[in-house]
């Protein structure tokens, strides 16, 4: 047995990693852990992590100083909205461009597991974006204004995009819509952030069909994740957007007009693939720099949602694809990528089984994303980096598109948490540890953050 590692959660409890090194392990306040995060560098130099708030009891911002990526200091807790007046208002997802720190506000929807029901009818919420300014104080961020969605009680904003600049593209709910659509916001003046463009999948027109109802804030139920609508990130490049859009797979857009987004291409990915009980059927489109070629990623979903005997079917294949848009009329599947590597000493034969009485819905989840007015991210587009919810991070080679191959992973220690010392107390499945985002700086330094858990900073061997 190896012995134990300064990250071990217990005694032999050291995880299994391949090809990388753990440079530091950052608990944060140890009180809630992180969902999307975003990385900012200032003009002196310094680098900070920005993590929304995942779990526990808090809903905002975690701060932290990740200069020295051998020794992170946690900054602070920053707080968006008083908890008390805005009791279901959370923040999931950020961008970080331009001194500019968004934050993306929900207040209901999602997944059963995460939402429950509850009476929503005299309770306050946001559901849009926020914007905040670093500029002057990196680790006091400044409120400049409030965009709304127009949704109450709804998912809001989802994952989105900001590369800088005047446009933010937004996976955002909208009145009349069923299911999230595409919502461009103009920023040019920051503390009067307009719609000026959006675009949307033609079934999603509710309002449009005689007699057709549905209630934006009903927790999301397999039958929901099938349908067409958009998971984001918008990933726009040049005049392009490339949209993950569930079961209606991956939509390529002309946005030369930002006011108005035209269709060009699509490829449909449900059926085969998109588990009956995993996340977004398809969930991000990730155009890789330089090259005509995007990632495509079906979510799989976390073992903890699902109790003994709650799987009653096999679960179809969730898995990151490469998709070629040399022509963006006729976007084609060319790769799959492979299956995660099973660490030879692993206490499991494979990651569908892992800890269930069945195959369970396993598959992929965040990807780190590279963009151009980030000039504090790496940019290679001949590597992609997966955070694989318990397979853990992993990474790929994918300087030939047609071969692609796994060269390192990292799979966290098991949290080692009772239920009740949970961030996720109500989850009824097995606690083992499981990624959720990843991030990669100009370093070289892999930030990975964990359910029920910190984040880790990595760096590869070589």
């Amino acid at each position: 047995m190896p012995e134990d590692t300064f990250y071990a959660k217990g005694k032999g409890n050291n995880g299994f990693i391949k090809n990388l090194d753990v440079c530091d392990f950052n608990q944060l306040d140890g009180e809630c852990g992180m969902f999307q995060m975003a990385l900012y560098r200032t003009t002196s130099g310094k680098y900070y992590l920005y993590g929304c708030c995942f779990g526990g009891t808090k809903s905002g911002v975690m701060i932290t100083d990740v200069s020295d990526p051998y020794h992170t200091k946690f900054v602070k807790y920053f707080q968006l909205v008083d908890p008390q007046e805005y009791p279901t208002t959370t923040s999931p997802k950020l961008q970080i461009a331009d001194d500019l720190m968004i934050v993306a506000m929900s207040a209901g929807s999602g997944p059963d597991a995460l939402v429950g029901n509850q009476d929503l009818t005299n309770v306050k919420c946001e559901t849009g974006i926020r914007i905040y300014s670093l500029k002057k104080d990196p680790e006091n961020p400044e409120f400049l204004s409030y965009w709304d969605c127009g949704v109450p009680h709804s998912i809001g904003v989802h994952r989105f995009m900001y590369n800088g600049g005047r446009y933010v593209h937004l996976s955002a709910e909208c009145r009349g819509f069923e299911g999230m659509i595409y919502r461009i916001i103009d920023i040019i003046d920051p503390k009067n952030p307009k719609e000026i463009g959006r675009w949307w999948a033609p079934h999603q027109y509710a309002d449009g069909f005689p007699g057709r109802t549905f209630d934006p804030s009903a927790p999301h139920v397999p039958a929901f994740m099938d349908k067409g609508w958009m998971h984001g990130p918008p990933f726009v490049v040049g005049d392009k957007a490339y949209l993950g859009y569930s079961g209606d797979g991956l939509y390529v857009l002309d946005v030369s007009d930002v006011t108005r987004p035209k269709c060009l291409g699509n490829l449909h990915l449900h059926p085969p693939f998109g588990s009956e009980l995993a996340g977004a059927r398809t969930h991000t489109a990730l155009p890789l720099p330089g090259r005509d070629l995007v990632v495509v990623t079906n979510e799989g979903e976390r073992f903890q949602f699902f109790g003994k005997g709650q799987i009653q079917h096999p679960q179809a294949m969730n898995n990151l694809h490469m998709v070629d848009v040399s022509d963006p009329t006729r976007p084609t599947l060319i790769a799959e990528f492979p299956y995660p590597e099973v660490p030879k000493d692993f206490p499991y034969p494979n990651f569908n089984v892992m800890q269930l009485d069945a195959a369970g819905p396993f598959g992929p989840h965040n990807v780190h994303e590279p963009m151009s007015g980030k000039p504090w991210l790496e940019q290679r587009g001949d590597r992609v980096y997966c955070c694989y919810f318990h397979a853990g991070l992993r990474i790929y080679d994918v300087s030939d598109q047609y071969y692609l191959k796994e060269i390192a992973y990292f799979i966290p220690p098991n949290p080692n948490k009772k239920p009740e010392d949970s961030f996720f107390p109500d989850f009824k499945g097995p606690r083992n540890a499981t990624t959720e985002d990843c991030i990669v700086d100009d370093r070289g330094f892999i930030f990975i953050d964990a359910l029920d858990d910190g984040f880790y900073v990595l760096k590869m061997k070589n």
